[in-house]
């Protein structure tokens, strides 16, 4: 990654520092593909081949037949670590396997032939829980594993009678895993391991509280996984009263953005031109799948609704819909049934949807930590992948901010771009 001023920020004085991640104290292991800050880690190796993991013989099948090859840097340090049963905060790139990083080394400590659940994988959306449920069964598939999503917009009377049954492994969102908890359907007595995904999300305001209600229910013993692309200098204040001497795998900001994403920006001067630009854009490349951002559902539901007027195929999801809509829309984006998807931040963190190459963001987010969770949405695992942002006068600023902040270039989309 270059730090040389793009066009972009040629335009503005640089008035606004980025803010500062520095580890004191921290190990700084170099390699080809990152910088990860590390802490904690001494008696952790860095293993490059999955077979010499020591994992089980049907948890190494079912990684090579869900078509893993190689772990990636994250993998390589972070699946040792949880075996190893130690606390652990990681932070890794979007699209860099880090579901499959908690998952494997989750699924090598489960003790298949106790039926009493081990596990509980916390995600914010019930889309992340089911796409982490997918992840989980298939790399399990050659294991004896019983895992429940435990989900909001379900039947709860059919999620407590799969609970009681004491499934290994338990993935769903803090509300509905609190109120299973409560109901006393959800055994934690023999818990041995909790994960929880987009964890700088997940301690914020909004879940906080429930989290810490969940922590009240379980044993004192219970190794901890916190995952995330992004992590705030105000998360570490936080973990530090439910985890123990945590490993810590932290990638600096600067090396947060993808190498594998281009990213652009259309200059626009007032919100009322951007439908125009967005329309014009459609028309002149050819755009297999993409999805677009918007700061509101309102500018969702409107962008939707002006769109199919003229006759573009596109559909929408945010977090007023029902969830049967929003898991028809999700598996219809998936087969490629439609090719557009409007959305709110609900879906900036943690959806996979490999055939996506292109992310838009119509309106420019409203906080730093959202940008990479959004164009992460393309180039997904070393795949190549665009960011194209609609910047009005006012949001030039901010473009300016998340330049500084992840030490990255965002240049003016030339004319005759391909994709």
């Amino acid at each position: 990654m270059t730090s040389q001023p793009s066009q972009l920020s040629q335009n503005l004085s640089p008035e606004v520092q980025a803010p500062s991640m520095n580890y004191p104290g921290q190990e700084v292991q170099k390699s080809d593909d990152n910088v990860i800050v590390q802490e904690n880690t001494e008696n952790i190796d860095s293993i490059d081949n999955f077979d010499d993991m020591e994992l089980k013989e049907t948890l190494l099948r079912g990684i090579y037949a869900f078509g893993y090859e190689k772990p990636s840097v994250i993998q390589q340090k972070a699946i040792p670590a949880v075996t190893k049963k130690t606390d652990i905060i990681a932070q890794a790139q979007s699209g860099t396997g880090k579901t499959a990083t908690f998952s494997i080394g989750m699924l090598q400590n489960i003790d298949e032939n106790m039926a009493e659940t081990q596990a509980i994988i916390l995600a914010h959306t019930r889309e992340l829980a089911t796409q982490i449920n997918t992840v989980v069964n298939g790399l399990s598939y050659y294991m004896k594993i019983n895992t429940n999503l435990c989900v909001g917009g379900t039947s709860i009377k059919e999620n407590i009678n799969d609970l009681v049954k004491n499934p290994h492994v338990v993935i769903g969102t803090p509300g509905r895993v609190l109120d299973m908890i409560t109901k006393k359907a959800l055994n934690t007595r023999h818990l041995k391991i909790l994960v929880v995904d987009e964890a700088d999300e997940m301690l914020s305001k909004i879940f906080l509280n429930q989290i810490y209600e969940i922590f009240r229910f379980l044993p004192q013993n219970i190794q901890v996984g916190l995952f995330s692309a992004t992590m705030p200098s105000e998360f570490f204040e936080l973990t530090g009263r439910f985890m123990r001497d945590p490993v810590k795998i932290l990638v600096k900001n600067d090396e947060l953005t993808l190498d594998g994403i281009r990213q652009f920006f259309i200059n626009i001067e007032r919100n009322e031109f951007k439908f125009d630009v967005l329309c014009d854009l459609y028309e002149k490349y050819s755009i297999f799948q993409s999805i677009i951002y918007c700061n509101s559902r309102k500018i969702v539901d409107e962008l939707t609704y002006r769109l199919n007027q003229q006759n573009f195929s596109v559909v929408s999801m945010h977090g007023d819909m029902r969830q049967e809509d929003r898991n028809k829309i999700m598996s219809d984006f998936r087969r490629g049934v439609c090719r557009v998807l409007i959305a709110t931040d609900l879906l900036a963190r943690g959806i996979d949807v490999q055939q996506v190459s292109i992310v838009i963001n119509y309106d420019i987010p409203l906080n730093i930590e959202s940008y990479i969770h959004r164009i992460g949405r393309s180039g997904r695992f070393g795949r190549k992948g665009t960011a194209i942002n609609f910047a009005t006068f006012y949001d030039i600023k901010k473009l300016h901010e998340i330049e500084q902040y992840y030490s990255t270039q965002i240049e003016e989309l030339p004319e005759n771009i391909s994709f």
